[in-house]
């Protein structure tokens, strides 16, 4: 009889759990569908894109003049077309710093042969903390140019070192593997002069460069990668952009700035302590931090998302290296949402305590779990008898519909909005990398993500080893 209330007990506590799966699972599809919905009204309601030429008559006179920061460890693959990119940029007053965090690599060399650099003496702000700055460099070719030479302390640290460099107003951190077309800063900048008393942060769109032509600092042929990796993560990456940040910018519940591109007010900055050194996801972590100190002050703010600024950065081509890099942004995301947990739900902190920890909780804590117990659970119950072959199927075939409609529906807002792939032939291959990876990518993208967790559970904080192929010249 004990053998037989013990069992009975079992099932009934794997069913609960399994409806659990269900109802979290329901609950984060209806997130993405809310994404969707409210990323297509923002775009057909929105004025059509103004071409660079009216930009710059516009808004050239009254542009703040702004500090590009470029954290860079180990980059010297891709920081010099970084560099040629960020000083082709249109834009009518800005600096860019690049802060070499300690590189064991050629990083620093390169920077200082290919741009005449010279030791300078600036005086700068003490604000931020940040480990000992060994020498600052300025170019005798081009006096926009500064190089930070620095001892390792992590991309935070690093990005406190360049903020308390810069003079700007504004700041626009920029990743060391990108490149940025020459009217983004124009277009990032435009939220804080139509708005410049409530617009504390803006970002722009973040695309994969890979197999893609780079002539002099900037992209001269847009190509799709040549590899199924990379193909599948500019499929991730639309969806992440014209989807979610549109989504969420739209109702000022932003979570998120990416690090690779976004553009800051330096005083709001330093008022909440920079960027937390340390952070698996300091880019997550700033932005929350600045969403808590503008909703304590009791101050209307706005942290926004535009879409056409667009940033090209090298996305990882081996399943090592994307692995490592998705478990460390998963690790990023629990520490942000722990850390600052006492706003989560929390009235005070309305729509951003509700909405986006909600949103965070859902797609992040609960996210890979939910979803790798659903690979396990239903084929298990089919198997054990407790769920029909019916009901396998239509579970089977609603993951993996939705999972398509969501992906496909990102490409057509990127058709329509953005338009950066030129011919007919590459949407139709992302289309079809939106259908395929749904059929096993997906899966090893949760098993990574399960991995962060427990890398977070372990306290595992190392970084792991980025590795870089560097972008494709045009010359070659």
């Amino acid at each position: 009889m004990s053998d037989f209330v013990l069992a009975d007990f079992l099932l009934q506590g794997t069913r609960v759990i399994a409806w659990a799966v269900v109802a979290s699972g329901l609950a984060q599809s209806a997130v993405y569908i809310f994404q969707l919905v409210m990323a297509g009204a923002t775009f057909y309601q929105r004025p059509s894109v103004a071409r660079s030429s009216l930009l710059w008559h516009r808004y050239s006179d009254v542009a703040p003049p702004i500090a590009l920061i470029v954290p860079a460890y180990n980059e010297q693959l891709n920081i010099i077309s970084t560099v040629y990119s960020l000083l082709s940029i249109e834009y009518p007053s800005y600096e860019v710093i690049v802060v070499n965090d300690g590189s064991k690599d050629e990083t620093l060399s390169r920077l200082l042969q290919t741009f005449d650099m010279a030791e300078f003496q600036r005086p700068h702000d003490t604000a931020l903390p940040h480990a000992p700055i060994r020498n600052i460099y300025s170019s005798r070719n081009n006096d926009r140019l500064f190089v930070i030479d620095k001892e390792n302390g992590g991309k935070a640290d690093a990005q406190n070192a360049g903020i308390n460099l810069c003079r700007a107003p504004l700041f626009c951190v920029v990743d060391g593997d990108s490149i940025v077309e020459p009217d983004a800063l124009m277009r990032v900048a435009q939220p804080f002069i139509e708005d410049p008393d409530r617009t504390i942060g803006v970002g722009g769109t973040i695309r994969i460069a890979n197999n893609s032509l780079v002539d002099a600092g900037r992209i001269s042929e847009v190509r799709l990668p040549e590899r199924i990796l990379p193909l599948f993560q500019v499929v991730e990456y639309i969806r992440a952009f014209l989807m979610a940040r549109v989504a969420w910018s739209r109702i000022n519940t932003l979570m998120l700035v990416s690090g690779a591109f976004g553009v800051f007010r330096r005083h709001e900055v330093i008022e909440v302590g920079g960027y937390t050194p340390g952070s698996m996801g300091e880019d997550l972590d700033l932005v929350i931090k600045l969403h808590r100190s503008m909703i304590e002050k009791k101050q209307d703010y706005r942290i926004t998302f535009v879409p056409e600024p667009v940033c090209w950065t090298e996305a990882p081509e081996t399943w090592s290296v994307l692995g490592r890099q998705r478990a460390r942004w998963q690790r990023g995301a629990l520490e942000c949402f722990f850390r600052y947990r006492h706003m989560a739900f929390n009235p005070r902190y309305g729509r951003i305590g509700f909405l986006g920890f909600g949103q965070m909780f859902i797609v992040d804590v609960l996210g890979p779990i939910v979803e790798v117990l659903g690979y396990i659970l239903m084929p298990t119950f089919y198997f054990l008898g407790g769920l029909s072959v019916d009901y396998l199927l239509a579970y089977t075939a609603l993951v993996f519909v939705f999972g398509i409609f969501i992906s496909v529906g990102s490409l057509v807002l990127e058709e329509l909005e953005l338009k950066r792939f030129p011919t007919p032939r590459s949407l139709f291959i992302l289309a079809m990398a939106a259908i395929i990876e749904n059929f096993g990518y997906r899966q090893i993208n949760n098993y990574w993500r399960l991995k962060g967790v427990w890398q977070y559970l372990r306290s595992d904080n190392s970084w792991g080893e980025m590795t870089r192929i560097g972008f494709k010249s045009g010359s070659a």
